[in-house]
């Protein structure tokens, strides 16, 4: 089973490194999450955490249609942020 994270960062990519590394312990460790398959990029940290906040209590079929309307093959889209 797919497991994810949602969360909220002005370094997307320094976080992803935390991620990867599995620096930060928690979920992305256990479950040895790596991939970024969907992001968001707001403005205005209020409106971010807000969109996360109203993401987490969405169905599970609802997140994946999210993230398959932006990103079909569910590939890993760091290197297109890292370029």
């Amino acid at each position: 089973m797919a497991r994810s994270i949602l969360g909220v960062t002005g370094n997307l990519p320094g976080r992803i490194y935390l991620h990867r590394e599995e620096i930060l312990g928690g979920q992305t460790a256990r479950y040895h999450i790596h991939r970024l398959v969907w992001f968001e990029q707001h403005d205005d940290p209020r409106e971010a955490i807000l969109r996360e906040k109203r993401i987490k209590k969405w169905r599970r079929s609802w997140k994946i249609e999210l993230i398959e309307s932006m990103n079909p093959e569910w590939r890993d889209l760091f290197e297109d942020i890292a370029a």
